[in-house]
């Protein structure tokens, strides 16, 4: 999300380099490497002109959900492992406790969906604007 947000925060129509965004965010190049591989493949960034040149976002800010940037990296969200669809309970049918998992889980999947990068980074805005 820091990456997605310093892209945003960026106001150079030309868009921001890697090496900018690894300083700013204390990231190593490598590191920030492989989050910008899955930002792209994703279609949550690009670059404007190619290799060599900045970062911009793929979409606009109020299109892009906090799910989405997550789903960039994960499959899903599923706090428990009893919840994955690739996991198998004996007592799923029985348990008194999935039910309660599962409608956790949806309340942050639904979070998730809520937020979008414009929200966070109006917030981030409001936060560092000048108090008169």
């Amino acid at each position: 999300m820091r990456v997605m947000i310093e892209i945003a925060l960026n106001g150079d129509p030309d868009g921001i380099f890697q090496k900018d965004i690894a300083q700013n965010q204390d990231l190593s190049v490598k590191y920030l490497d492989q989050i910008i591989a899955s930002l792209k493949t994703a279609g949550l960034v690009a670059n404007l002109r190619g290799r060599k040149s900045g970062y911009i976002l793929g979409r606009d800010p109020s299109q892009i959900t906090i799910y989405d940037i997550h789903r960039a990296f994960e499959p899903g969200i599923c706090i428990v492992d009893c919840l994955s669809k690739n996991f198998e309970c004996d007592k799923a049918s029985s348990c008194t406790a999935r039910d309660f998992w599962d409608v956790l889980n949806q309340k942050i999947v639904d979070h998730f969906k809520s937020m979008t990068l414009e929200t966070l980074v109006a917030d981030v805005r409001s936060r560092h604007e000048p108090i008169d």
